[in-house]
């Protein structure tokens, strides 16, 4: 008999352990900042003014972190003439997860997807693709609409803005270093040669550099997965129908076409990431940048749910 997961401590856990990634995310940026203070013998002025910028930066971008979104995956709104059922399931859904109805929108491509965005439950946004809407059977549209609607509930906008914000700071303060570097700072072109600095803080600090961007993009992942998983229970507990969410998942694992209007920064939004098309070499290395957990683990978790046996994988002949 296979055991059935609760749920519930997986929420916990990945509650825990997404607060815990932030943190890591939070000390990163300490480390970078107290490294390129230490390396540039700027100060904490420096530094300052460079957190303040990319602060507001980052800070603009959450505000209109739902039209960017928007805009840039061509979504339209949907007419409730035109997607009656859709407008109903997401109504009914929204009742049961306890949060308004948020706007709905469609996206004309062919590829099965969909998304969610927004700040808050109060401002916030779903959008399918026809494709979803015409390779979906009524219980499965459920289950994606009502794993969309978890990440609503969970704040999970919210807290991946943070990781995109904090990630995309770091990004600005390394690069703040490099150009410094290049153009007189730290014992570059514009120092005398007896005003070299402190070359071993220079050399730590070029690592930290080179390595800084790297850790934070896994982190920014790993919090991704977490807040991916975390929706899966939350739309199981809300539709309280393991299977309808499970055979939408199969469906798009099956499904080999990809959302034509997506790129690298809007990957994390959709509930199937198009990055999890890409295969051949270097596949493994990819799997560590990958916002969402594998749909075959997804897919194993749901119907460990519904007390059936793993699937047979298929073995090459």
């Amino acid at each position: 008999m296979t055991e059935r997961p609760d749920f519930e401590a997986l929420a916990a856990a990945n509650r825990r352990d997404t607060w815990l990634l932030l943190l890591a995310f939070f000390g990163l940026l300490a480390v970078v900042s107290v490294s390129v203070s230490t390396a540039l013998q700027a100060g904490i002025i420096g530094i300052v003014v460079a957190l303040v910028i990319s602060g507001g930066s980052s800070w603009m971008g959450y505000v209109q972190s739902d039209k960017i979104a928007i805009r840039s995956t061509g979504a339209q709104p949907a007419s409730v003439e035109e997607f009656t059922q859709l407008h109903n399931i997401v109504e009914a859904l929204s009742i049961a997860a306890g949060i308004p109805k948020p706007r709905v929108y469609v996206v004309r491509d062919a590829a099965p997807n969909a998304f969610a965005t927004g700040k808050n439950p109060e401002n916030a946004a779903v959008a399918v693709t026809t494709g979803l809407l015409d390779k979906m059977k009524r219980d499965e549209l459920e289950g994606v609409i009502a794993h969309e609607l978890a990440h609503i509930r969970n704040l999970d906008i919210r807290v991946m803005t943070v990781a995109v914000a904090t990630a995309g700071t770091i990004a600005i303060v390394v690069d703040i270093f490099w150009r410094l570097l290049y153009f007189g700072g730290a014992g570059g072109r514009g120092r005398d040669r007896d005003d070299n600095g402190n070359p071993v803080a220079i050399i730590g600090m070029i690592a930290v550099a080179i390595l800084a961007p790297i850790a934070a993009a896994m982190i920014k992942a790993a919090v991704s997965r977490r807040r991916e998983a975390l929706a899966d229970a939350t739309a199981v507990a809300i539709t309280r129908y393991p299977a309808g969410l499970r055979m939408a998942l199969e469906k798009l694992e099956a499904d080999k076409t990809v959302v034509t209007r997506t790129s690298h920064a809007t990957s994390h939004l959709w509930i199937e990431t198009p990055d999890n098309h890409q295969s051949g070499r270097g596949r493994r290395f990819n799997d560590m940048f990958d916002t969402h957990p594998p749909l075959a683990k997804r897919i194993a978790t749901l119907r460990a749910i519904e007390g059936l046996p793993p699937r047979q994988e298929r073995t090459a002949p």
